[in-house]
């Protein structure tokens, strides 16, 4: 209850349908982002450069917000289209010779920036099999290792990466790269291990899509070169004939162009909301949600795994196909993701226990039949 009354003003900000468990794919935006939303598209319909300059003012004040949440600096901060531009800055930063230490089962936009990077003299790619713990990479550290590069949270299973004990590990000479997406909002992190860390807002941070931000710590500025960096990561770059032109300092070095204004706005807007609440309420109502899920699940006789803080696990129906069970579910006003053969569930903190009783409802039904 405790959580409840501290989330109290979050939890009015949204209005989703009560079936809906699948914020690791996409998560409905929060009213506050609808209203920023709402007032950009008035203000540049009707306004002239007045716009762009309410447009410059919310992006210093989403950087603000996501180096509050971060702990690092304003500077430190750039925004970009999403998640996997993010990741592939990162990867074109780092240039060979070395090798970076990827997750195989990595979700692919985690992986794929390292296996281009890879093909135009990026850093070779070491692909690690199973969850990427510090046990995993030490077995695969040696001194041509420069980078690692991991999900805090895994899409499929909710592993939960242990940052903190990788950075320990690798130390500070070599890079931590992270993909935040599905746990920043939702699931704290320690992100000062992170010396690199991307995140869209489109799930867990209900901002939509568009704006994704993009962590670069001066820790590691001289680790890395602007490989994505275009005309708007380098000083005075107009009416010059001198190209290439200084890479701007911070992270905004790593930008290929003026980011989507809106987006930033939006994504400022709910940055602000998970910093004006805190992380640990969110997460903890997750949990409850999340529990009378997997138990909903349980009663039916499923097979259930995951569902370890993250907000993210899976079930199965022994003896049953997966595709009719997700087929069963979306019939009856459940909005999940079939996976592997397994049913993910990834409610957030305004997920209902009525969502709960919908699934045992659902799946005792199609037990019965």
């Amino acid at each position: 209850m405790g959580a409840i009354a501290g989330a109290a003003e979050y939890l009015r900000q949204f209005d989703e349908p009560v079936g809906y468990l699948d914020f690791a794919r996409f998560g409905p935006v929060s009213a506050r982002v609808r209203d920023v939303l709402g007032r950009a598209a008035t203000a540049i319909h009707g306004q002239g450069w007045e716009a762009l300059a309410g447009l410059d003012a919310a992006g210093e004040e989403a950087a603000r917000a996501a180096a509050d949440l971060l702990g690092c600096a304003a500077h430190e901060i750039a925004f970009v289209s999403s998640t996997s531009h993010g990741m592939f800055a990162a990867a074109h930063a780092l240039r060979g010779p070395g090798t970076v230490l990827v997750g195989r089962s990595d979700f692919p936009g985690a992986v794929y920036p390292w296996l281009r990077a890879e093909g135009s003299g990026g850093l070779t790619v070491r692909l690690i099999d199973g969850p990427v713990t510090a046990d995993a990479v030490r077995a695969h550290l040696d001194d041509r290792v420069r980078a690692v590069s991991v999900c805090a949270v895994d899409a499929a299973t909710g592993h939960r990466a242990p940052l903190a004990a990788l950075k320990e590990l690798i130390g500070p000479r070599r890079v931590l790269v992270v993909d935040a997406v599905q746990a920043l909002g939702a699931v704290g992190i320690a992100a000062d291990a992170a010396d690199i860390l991307a995140s869209g807002g489109q799930k867990w941070l209900r901002a939509g899509w568009g704006a994704a931000l993009l962590l670069v710590r001066d820790r590691v500025a001289g680790l890395l070169r602007p490989g994505l960096g275009g005309w708007s990561g380098v000083v005075d770059p107009i009416d010059r004939d001198d190209h290439p032109r200084p890479a701007r300092p911070g992270a905004v070095a790593h930008t290929l162009t003026n980011p989507d204004g809106p987006a930033v706005a939006a994504l400022g807007a709910a940055l602000a909301l998970v910093r004006e609440t805190g992380v640990e309420p969110i997460n903890a109502l997750i949990g409850e949600a999340l529990d009378g899920l997997l138990d909903a699940a349980r009663s039916a006789g499923a097979e259930t795994a995951g569902g370890t803080g993250s907000g993210i696990a899976r079930f199965r129906l022994p003896g049953a196909d997966p595709a009719a069970v997700h087929h069963a579910l979306t019939g009856a006003g459940l909005a999940t993701t079939l996976r592997g053969g397994w049913i993910r569930l990834s409610p957030h903190a305004s997920s209902g226990p009525e969502a709960a009783a919908r699934l045992a409802g659902a799946l005792h039904a199609l037990r019965a039949s």
